[in-house]
């Protein structure tokens, strides 16, 4: 494959397919992996079965490709091989882009933090992670950051939209509807971001010389519970189905504050709207709630 071409690892996930819809229509050249979920084939994009636990795989599918930008979504969050392949993965993914000279942008998360800090967390942060997937992104982290120090590592929120609605809307949205009766906690922060802001901001800065971390995160901190009653409303649906609980209440650990500062990305000129703006652009809210 020539030069100019973005290759975007996980493109049949969530954000994978936001990015190749963006890229395409940018008119840039776009080839993607795919691991259990097979893509639906076009004519525009050349996709490649990845398996991130082989080494030698990612770096023969890298050399062939010689993509100018590699966008790594790809991950795992709960299966056993959480680490080979969100943790480990990513540090192949790393090495073989910086033997082709690739601009690597990686994606990281908001969970790599315990959650105890007061206030929203910033670049310089250290990861101190308390959950697996938690751990598995931090390691991605360090071995990125070892492997290509020129990589730029992106860490963001909950990722939501709506054509096609996100597993995370989805499920507030089915205990809304009466369907499930799990609680949402009320003392977990986060900052979710609009799948189609993130896609955007992420192709900016791989033509960008940006590297390090940086956060991607929407502009407004809410629960899990205000973002769920929030959802609930925008659909037409009865906040009041949405219940509140604590985050003591789950079997595992879990961060609490996962607020991410985005001072930087805004001060750079990434446009990254709160979910308020975000349901009134879409019709969603007619007003402030």
């Amino acid at each position: 494959m020539n030069a100019d071409c973005y290759l975007i690892t996980g493109g049949t996930g969530y954000l994978g397919r936001a990015l190749i819809r963006q890229a395409s229509f940018r008119g840039l050249k776009v080839a993607a992996t795919f691991h259990a979920q097979p893509p639906s084939p076009t004519s525009d994009v050349a996709w490649y079965h990845l398996d991130l636990r082989e080494p030698a795989a990612i770096r023969s599918l890298i050399r062939d490709v010689r993509p100018t930008v590699i966008i790594h979504t790809a991950f795992r969050q709960y299966d056993p091989d959480l680490m080979a392949v969100t943790g480990e993965g990513a540090g192949y993914v790393a090495e073989a882009a910086a033997e082709v000279g690739a601009r690597l942008i990686h994606l990281s998360s908001d969970v790599i933090f315990d959650g105890e800090k007061v206030g929203a967390y910033t670049e310089e942060d250290p990861p101190n992670p308390i959950t697996d997937y938690g751990q598995a992104k931090a390691r991605a982290e360090a071995l990125v950051q070892r492997r290509h120090p020129a990589a730029a590592i992106v860490r963001t929120s909950l990722i939501y939209g709506f054509e096609p609605i996100d597993r995370h809307s989805a499920f507030a949205l089915a205990i809304a509807r009466g369907e499930r009766s799990e609680r949402l906690f009320r003392d977990e922060l986060r900052c979710p971001v609009f799948v189609e802001d993130l896609a955007t901001a992420l192709l900016d800065l791989a033509q960008s010389d940006y590297y390090g971390v940086i956060n991607f995160a929407g502009a407004e901190t809410l629960s899990r519970y205000e973002w769920g009653r929030l959802l609930a409303q925008a659909h037409g649906l009865d906040p009041d189905r949405i219940v509140g609980g604590f985050s003591a209440e789950s079997p595992t650990p879990r961060p609490r504050n996962c607020a991410l500062d985005i001072s930087r990305a805004r001060q750079l000129g990434y446009r990254l709207r709160g979910v308020h703006e975000v349901l009134r652009s879409l019709g969603r809210l007619s007003e402030p709630v």
